[in-house]
């Protein structure tokens, strides 16, 4: 019997990958090869530290330029434990282009000689309490001679190690004040774009702020500490992950709570400003 001809448009193709079609790398082949996760790969993107292209079915590709940077970046990450801004600093790229200056009011007061005098008072030196607060004795160094600019985790891993609270580094009153009116809102904001505005003063067993966090700014690592965390969106978004295993989108109107020694890490994804209320018991900031 003669074989049927075979029907046109029926022929079945195995469809090749984009690292076929052009010699290109997915995500997870970045990922393998650099001995970092899918996710932390997203996470450099979302900071503005690598950008790789897009395929028409918008998947990240990478080309084998991207190598060499994407290992720098866990070089400095793990080996020399920078934080983001640093790593930023590192591969030349300034950390301020996104961030509005802050008036003098909102800036840290001598930062540099404050983290100095309370690592003397916690009978640290510098290695020890880089090590404890996983940065490098050379970043924590150019901290305390005020020549590098901290992320919000780095602040308060140093806060955790030497056993006082972010505000400490800024000098503002801790005094109880039961009414805060909207004028007198103290506030910090760090280089990055993170500005926090504190709506209580002097509670012992909480702290309420707001938090406006500029496009793409963002915690600048992972910390974790005692107590317990709530956060309400008001408006923008916020990706929040825990331990590196849960990954959660906030939008406006959402309101999350989670326990603070899970390590945490956020950024605002979206390309508006994120204003978040944002509760920590116990104070934390």
């Amino acid at each position: 019997m003669a074989k049927k001809p075979a029907r046109v448009g029926t022929t079945k193709t195995t469809p090749q990958s984009p690292t076929q079609r052009v010699g290109l790398l997915t995500v997870g082949e970045m990922a393998t090869v650099v001995g970092v996760s899918a996710s932390t790969l997203r996470f450099w993107e979302s900071v503005g530290l690598v950008t790789p292209a897009r395929s028409n079915g918008r998947y990240r590709l990478y080309n084998h330029e991207l190598i060499a940077v994407l290992k720098r970046i866990r070089y400095l990450r793990d080996v020399k434990r920078l934080n983001l801004p640093g790593i930023k600093q590192e591969l030349g790229e300034p950390t301020t282009a996104r961030a509005r200056k802050a008036p003098a009011s909102e800036r840290p007061t001598e930062l540099g000689p404050k983290l100095r005098r309370l690592r003397h008072r916690a009978g640290l030196g510098l290695h020890a309490a880089a090590k404890s607060a996983k940065i490098s004795p050379g970043f924590l160094s150019s901290l305390e001679l005020s020549r590098a600019n901290p992320s919000v985790a780095t602040l308060q891993r140093l806060a955790s190690t030497y056993g006082t609270t972010v505000l400490d580094f800024y000098g503002l009153p801790k005094r109880v004040k039961r009414l805060v009116r909207r004028r007198d809102r103290r506030a910090i904001q760090t280089q990055e774009g993170v500005r926090m505005e504190r709506l209580s003063v002097g509670a012992r067993q909480l702290e309420s702020t707001i938090w406006h966090i500029r496009p793409g700014a963002g915690s600048g690592g992972t910390y974790s500490h005692q107590g317990e965390e709530f956060i309400y969106v008001i408006a923008g978004e916020l990706e929040l992950w825990l331990d590196e295993l849960e990954r959660y989108t906030l939008r406006e109107g959402d309101s999350f709570w989670f326990e603070s020694t899970a390590g945490h890490r956020w950024y605002n994804p979206s390309k508006v400003d994120s204003i978040l209320l944002w509760v920590n018991s116990p104070p934390t900031f």
